[in-house]
């Protein structure tokens, strides 16, 4: 890596329509404790959110509300900045895709694609969706519907520019595969290998005509036709560096491109092949985090139980509410959202791990050393442990891999150990004896809170300085300089201060254990429920989709069973193997074919689904007790 090389950051960048809602903030808060950490190391930084503004969508809801469309995205734009903001996001740039700036490096890549020979005009019918503005086959429809957003289709037939994507299939199946760390996490990757070597990958239309869309950047070869909001999008990762990034410092290629799930096809696919296209180096990584739920729901409209992020800041805190996003599940899978989840971790974690230990550090330090903290390099069980344990978290593959959950695992590792130190130690017992222990015992007690604050702040940052501040320490930085044990520093004087996190008390805990009573099943509940071995006689997958498999099992009869688990399990590894599945449940139908019953199975902590068996031969049908 060049000496010179900065760390380049990046969220998607939103679009302009949307209400910001928690997966806008997931990810973009994801970003900025990775930006955190990454300065508090001393690297050069640039993290980089912002917004997409152009296509029919916007083009639309302006006409709506009487608005010009850059009016409209003027207006709509500081929902996103606002939010950020409240979150404390500390982006060092925000783009726009209506930048005049950027438009121009647009227009400049299209110009040399075209050049070059990447695009060709071409007559183009198709299945176009006008919600999510884009093309698909025929093979790709679900029941004759987008397949993004469930919407109904049009048959379109008209003359368009491609970009030449199918030229770069191989070339980018060989990239996947020799960069195991290009698309994480590993469940992502496969799901793109999957998608590139299970049917010819096509090429991409990367025009509209322009009297079906004008609110766009127009084709510099061709003022007929307006960019594809995609196409257009893409760009800002590399368009940002020439305007918004200081100069003199090496950007390209980004460290890390984040996304969700949603939109990982666009960035591992379009992006990476039009960056192949233009020669350029791919990023280093793509990471594709997984949705938040409600109790199991995908949030939508429609169900009214979209989160909003202002009013889990406003009622919680926003610090309470960005440890809880990253605690809660491990990033890259799916997490579901409850106001019980996040009171539980604001009193278990918050409130009685870390808050109990900086308030008790502080009463008692006022109470027996007037607030001094005098340091010491003596060392005992406490020191050793813990700068094992700040190794392990300064560990940069785990930054890198965003396992922001097992980094806060460990941090409260530190606190517990600080917490059984205090009860060991007995400071107030010391304390009458006027032993000249107090002074140490105290001394490694503030080091490890001085420790935990500074690894917490890329995820807490107000709280953090909260600490940091009581602790004696707003004249020192945080940086890269202070997270190690040993420190060069003089004597300090601390300061109490209020309960960083209150307990939250009202009856949320009370109906947690309820709900939790009401969840338990009596034996006769479960005796319903028909388990039986069946033997997979047959297995497909089905037409247009990469996750189910169609299976014929033998449990005494034959039955019929869709399985969503295409994406760990190939057809072939299936036929002949001993499954365990729900015989009594009633029949549904999932894209048209009908499933007469379910296979159990077990996800593990990265997606990957692992099926339930028997560990001998047993007969097909016999019943599981």
């Amino acid at each position: 890596m060049s000496q010179n090389k900065g760390f380049y950051i990046t969220t998607p960048i939103y679009y302009v329509n949307d209400i910001p809602h928690i997966g806008h903030a997931y990810t973009t808060v994801a970003a900025d404790i990775l930006a955190r950490y990454m300065r508090l190391k001393g690297r050069k930084v640039f993290f980089l959110t912002g917004t997409d503004e152009h296509g029919q969508k916007v083009e639309k809801a302006a006409c709506e509300r009487g608005r010009a469309p850059k009016e409209h995205a003027d207006i709509m734009v500081e929902n996103f900045k606002a939010l950020w903001n409240e979150l404390n996001i500390s982006n060092d740039a925000f783009i726009r895709t209506t930048d005049e700036e950027h438009k121009k490096v647009v227009s400049a890549i299209l110009q040399k694609l075209y050049d070059k020979g990447e695009i060709e005009k071409r007559k183009y019918c198709g299945m176009y969706c006008t919600p999510c503005e884009r093309f698909w086959t025929a093979k790709d429809l679900i029941e004759g519907k987008c397949p993004d957003c469930g919407r109904e289709v049009e048959c379109i037939e008209e003359e368009n520019y491609f970009f030449l994507m199918s030229r770069y299939q191989s070339s980018l199946i060989d990239y996947i595969e020799k960069n195991p760390g290009y698309i994480l996490p590993e469940t992502r990757k496969n799901e793109v290998l999957s998608f590139l070597k299970t049917k010819p990958l096509g090429d991409l239309c990367i025009s509209r005509p322009r009297q079906r869309l004008q609110w766009g950047i127009p084709l510099p070869f061709d003022e007929n036709y307006t960019t594809y909001v995609w196409f257009d999008a893409l760009v800002n990762y590399y368009s940002a560096l020439n305007y918004l990034a200081p100069k003199d410092i090496e950007w390209w290629p980004p460290d890390h491109h984040l996304i969700g799930k949603d939109i990982l096809i666009t960035h591992a696919v379009y992006w990476s092949t039009m960056l192949m296209a233009l020669e350029m180096p791919l990023p280093k990584n793509i990471f594709a985090h997984g949705w938040w739920t409600v109790q199991g729901a995908k949030m939508s409209k429609s169900l009214g139980n979209v989160v909003n992020p202002y009013e889990v800041i406003k009622k919680y805190g926003v610090d309470a509410f960005r440890y809880f996003l990253f605690r809660e599940v491990s990033f890259g899978l799916d997490g579901d959202f409850s106001e019980e989840a996040i009171i539980r971790r604001i009193n278990n974690d918050l409130a009685n791990d870390l808050g109990n230990l900086v308030n008790r550090f502080l009463v008692m330090n006022e109470k027996y050393m007037n607030g001094q903290i005098k340091p010491t390099k003596a060392v005992d069980e406490l020191s050793e442990k813990l700068k094992n344990l700040i190794q392990e978290i300064d560990n940069e593959n785990l930054w890198n891999e965003f396992k922001f959950n097992i980094i806060l695992e460990k941090i409260w590792e530190v606190i517990s150990l600080t917490n059984n130190y205090i009860a060991k130690t007995e400071p107030w017992r010391v304390a009458k004896e006027n032993s000249e222990r107090l002074p140490q015992i105290l001394f490694n007690i503030w080091n490890a809170l001085r420790i935990i604050t500074a690894f917490l702040y890329p995820f807490m940052p107000q709280t953090s300085l909260k600490i940091w501040n009581a602790l004696g320490l707003s004249s020192f930085k945080i940086d890269c300089n202070i997270l190690n044990w040993d420190i060069e520093i003089k004597e300090v004087r601390t300061e109490k201060i209020e309960q960083i996190f209150p307990r939250i008390e009202n009856k949320s805990e009370e109906k947690i254990k309820e709900s939790k009573m009401e969840e338990l099943i009596s034996i006769e509940d479960f005796a319903r429920i028909k388990l039986k071995v069946g033997k997979v006689i047959e297995a497909e997958k089905l037409k247009g989709s990469e996750k189910l498999i169609k299976l014929i099992v033998d449990i005494g009869e034959k039955r019929q069973i869709v399985a969503g688990i295409g994406k760990s399990y190939s057809p072939e590894e299936l036929v002949g193997r001993s499954i365990v599945i729900v015989s009594n449940l009633k029949p549904a139908k999932l894209m048209g074919v009908e499933s007469q019953g379910m296979l159990l199975a077990a996800t593990g902590s990265d997606g990957t689904i692992s099926i339930l068996t028997v560990d001998r031969e047993v007969n097909p049908g016999a019943s599981i007790k």
